[in-house]
């Protein structure tokens, strides 16, 4: 789930209101997103024709609750579910609902977040309900691969302008745009916190990384314009012209030695 019109404003220690997390803040991180890892690829598996994104919000709430955690999303400022299901122009924040039936080559894009011992954890993907289309396919490719891209770049003396440089590069190099309204961020105790984290910036530019920062890097990549559009239901984010969209986030911590993903299962 993304910001910044979502952000938890609060003030925090520091100049910079980063929280740097300890050794075993980052072990409980990383079991809240064996969590979220475990139940978005068993959501991926479960992406057929036919099945309703509601029946797949209820599989990812009993499976949340059956590993020991509850949902993140679910009641965080009045969002009533537990999954962010987001269909084909539809960006980030799709709403589960019974009559919204899947068909065969949507481009279904899940975003999950736990809470597990006073932690969250928060991880997204895109995937097609079926055989993709060459490009769904594609785009699919180059959003996971910008996301790639920007991990990379999630190492101590870096600055947070390296990641978002990376990703921006990565995607208008392929021809395609990315979402600008909506930003990663932080991510500890609160599902969000400091520092947001555009997909777009120049190098050498924003706070310094450090050993202790967990981030929640998410590019959101548009095939047509990078514009998109709210709907009256006052979350789901769709593409303004109506053009493909696809969605990939990782929970990162910056260690000594590089970016360790936390969202990947036991």
């Amino acid at each position: 789930m993304q910001g910044p019109n979502n952000l938890v404003k609060k003030k925090l220690p520091g100049k910079s209101g980063i929280i740097l997390k300890a050794d075993w803040e980052i072990d409980i991180l990383r079991k809240a997103n064996s969590i979220v890892a475990k139940v978005l690829q068993m959501l991926k598996g479960q992406l057929s024709e036919g099945i309703t994104t509601y029946e797949l919000d209820k599989l990812a709430e009993n499976e949340i609750k059956k590993c020991g955690g509850s949902p993140a999303f679910k009641g965080y400022k009045g969002y009533p579910a537990s999954l962010c299901i987001s269909i084909n122009e539809e960006v980030v924040h799709g709403i589960p609902k019974k009559d919204k039936v899947l068909k065969s080559g949507d481009l279904v894009s899940m975003d999950i977040g736990v809470v597990y011992d006073g932690y969250v954890g928060d991880a997204a993907l895109s995937a097609t309900v079926g055989a993709p289309s060459k490009e769904a396919a594609d785009l699919i490719a180059v959003t996971e691969g910008a996301l790639i891209k920007g991990i990379t770049q999630a190492r101590p003396k870096n600055r947070l302008g390296d990641i978002s440089h990376a990703i921006q590069r990565h995607v208008e190099n392929a021809g395609y745009s990315v979402v600008k309204q909506f930003v990663g961020h932080g991510i500890g105790k609160s599902l969000h916190e400091p520092p947001e984290i555009p997909n777009f910036g120049r190098k050498g530019r924003g706070p310094v990384l450090k050993p202790g920062m967990v981030l929640a890097i998410e590019p959101m990549v548009n095939i047509g314009s990078g514009d998109v559009k709210i709907l009256d239901d006052g979350w789901t984010a769709v593409t303004a012209d109506g053009s493909l969209s696809a969605h990939f986030e990782h929970s990162v911590a910056i260690t000594k030695k590089g970016p360790v993903i936390l969202s990947v299962p036991d």
